[in-house]
């Protein structure tokens, strides 16, 4: 096991300490002229487009869209989780489905093991089905983060096991593989996933090259166009999309 690994599987992550929102730049350049809609290919909608991105990411919508949104999100954080009940859906049918706004979500696994495990069984299928199962987390925030709750002591435990099973076993008791299974990903599959240790590996160095390379600390972070904002609420992000042309 690396030591990047080894630090992504021990306690939550020195930089948990800053673990919902971040500092921001100003947001006065963004403003810019309401631009069209672009349609989607014929037959399609932008929102059921998704693609891998270079940087580990899951992109949805027009890859060429003129004003590009980037969430740094932590799949056990509260007020990631608050943005993704308030602000998910119409972001995407009404901001993303126009075709003027392209979302990219980048896991960042702020709280190790468990962001870890969560993020690993969002991406044991397709790539479109990413982002919707993040987003069925985020939704199910209380549902999820309660048995880790009430059995933090058995989570523990898994965690000492070998690699190859710690997961799988936590996931059993934590409910999260019927969690899954009730949204279309079976429990071979989610085991098989689980035990991939080189894959769990990956996940981990994502989250380092983003605390590292791109200067994240705080979840939810909103990039738009290159620039951070200030906004980690729907409330507060939709009006900055709003001034950057998307109305």
């Amino acid at each position: 096991m690396t030591k990047t690994f080894r630090f992504a599987l021990a306690a939550p992550f020195a930089l948990a300490l800053a673990a919902c929102g971040a500092g921001a730049d100003d947001t006065a350049k963004l403003e810019g002229d309401a631009i069209a809609a672009i349609p989607a290919p014929e037959g399609t909608q932008w929102i059921d487009k998704a693609m891998a991105t270079p940087e580990g990411g899951t992109l949805v919508g027009n890859p060429d869209a003129p004003l590009k949104l980037i969430e740094y999100g932590s799949l056990t954080c509260p007020t990631c989780a608050r943005f993704g009940i308030e602000g998910s859906d119409e972001l995407l049918n009404d901001y993303v489905n126009s075709g003027r706004v392209s979302f990219e979500v980048r896991q960042f696994a702020i709280h190790g093991p468990i962001d870890l495990l969560l993020g690993r069984l969002t991406k044991c299928g397709t790539v479109e089905a990413i982002v919707p199962l993040a987003d069925q987390v985020w939704k199910s925030h209380e549902e999820i983060m309660a048995p880790l709750t009430s059995n933090q002591a058995a989570f523990e435990a898994a965690m000492r096991l070998p690699i190859e099973q710690r997961f799988v076993v936590a996931a059993e008791q934590m409910g999260y593989l019927e969690f899954f299974a009730q949204r279309g990903l079976s429990e071979d599959q989610a085991r098989s996933c689980l035990a991939d240790a080189a894959k769990l590996q990956e996940d981990a160095d994502l989250t380092q090259k983003y605390a590292n390379e791109f200067k994240i600390s705080g979840t939810p972070t909103f990039v738009l166009n290159g620039q951070t904002v200030e906004a980690n609420t729907w409330s507060a992000l939709e009006p900055i999309l709003q001034r950057a042309g998307a109305r």
